[in-house]
Formats: C-alpha cells, sequence, structure tokens
C-alpha cells in the first residue's frame, strides 16, 4: 500500500482594496441612518428605470444602491437577524432614511408597473422580513398618516371628558351664583 503525501499550498493573505473599504464604510453609515431597507432584484431594468425608480424613491427620503452582496454582508454584520436568506443573486437595496414604509410601496408599485425586478425582502428594526412581510408593509399608511390616527384617538376621549367636565364646572358655577343671590337677598 502506498502513500499519497499532500502538501499545503500557503496563499497569502491580502488587504483589502481602499475602495471596497470606503464601500462597506458607505453601507454602514447608510444603514446606521435607516429605519429600515427593502432588497431587490434589480435584473431587466434599463438604466433609465433604475434612474427614475432612484428619484421616486429621493423623494420619498431614500436611497437606491446596487450593492455587493458580500460588502452588504459586512456593513450590516451583528445588527440583528441575519438577511443570508434574502441575499441570494443580485441585489439593489433601498434605504428607506426615514419612514420604512413609503420606500416599500414605491419600490412594489415600480415592480408592479413595470413589470420587472423583484422584492426579495428587508429588514426593519434588526428583523428580516421575507416578500410577503414587506408587500405587508408596503400597504400600511405612512408614519404620518399613523401618527395623526393616533393623535385622534387620543384627542377624542379627552376632549370628551373636557366636554364633561366643562358641564360639571358650569353647573357649579350656576349652583353658586344662586346660592350667592340667595344670600344677597336675604341679606338686604
Amino acid at each position: 500500500m502506498s502513500t499519497i503525501s499532500v502538501t499545503e499550498k500557503v496563499i497569502p493573505k491580502r488587504d483589502p482594496k481602499p475602495e471596497k473599504i470606503e464601500q462597506v464604510s458607505t453601507l454602514r453609515d447608510l444603514l446606521d441612518r435607516s429605519a429600515g431597507v427593502v432588497l431587490t432584484d434589480y435584473r431587466g431594468f434599463t438604466v433609465a428605470e433604475k434612474a427614475d425608480l432612484t428619484r421616486r424613491l429621493r423623494e420619498a427620503n431614500a436611497e437606491f444602491h446596487v450593492v455587493k452582496n458580500t460588502l452588504f454582508r459586512l456593513a450590516y454584520g451583528g445588527r440583528g437577524e441575519d438577511p443570508d436568506s434574502i441575499m441570494a443573486g443580485p441585489t439593489a437595496v433601498a434605504f428607506a432614511l426615514d419612514d420604512p414604509v413609503a420606500p416599500t410601496k414605491i419600490v412594489f408599485d415600480f415592480m408592479k408597473e413595470k413589470k420587472k425586478g423583484v422584492v426579495k425582502g428587508g429588514i426593519v428594526d434588526g428583523r428580516v422580513f421575507d416578500n410577503t412581510g414587506m408587500e405587508q408593509l408596503s400597504k400600511l399608511p405612512p408614519k404620518q398618516q399613523l401618527l395623526a390616527q393616533v393623535a385622534g384617538t387620543l384627542q377624542s376621549p379627552m376632549s370628551s371628558m373636557a366636554y364633561c367636565l366643562q358641564g360639571v364646572l358650569g353647573n357649579m358655577a350656576r349652583v353658586l351664583q344662586a346660592i350667592h343671590e340667595q344670600k344677597a337677598g336675604t341679606g338686604a
């Protein structure tokens, strides 16, 4: 019986290229400022269509960038659930810098309009959502509308309470006025 000897080849480790370091730094900054991200497969879009989507997202205070999956994973590292399940294939990311609902709605509407591209999923508050979860998010009202609804709900009971208190205080003032008039009438 003969033995086979295998020698290991030493592969020198190279330092990352400066432009890759800069890209990871930029992605980290965007992730730090983002309320959520929408990951898409942008295959099939023309340059003009990507520019149109970027413009629409910018109006909703969001940014749209084509990213390398490896660099996105490095930038995202340790922020929440692992996004690997939604990172297959070419990826472009919509970074929602304010409200995650509006950009999600814009992306879904744009892809339905153009009949191209796919929403892979997204990340909101460190939770990874698949396409279905992001589609449900896109159907919610915008943040400002939700805040107005909450304010209206809170204001309604307060208005009712103020109205009731106003009636009670008005009755009490009338009773005190009547007592005052009665005492003034008997004392004269």
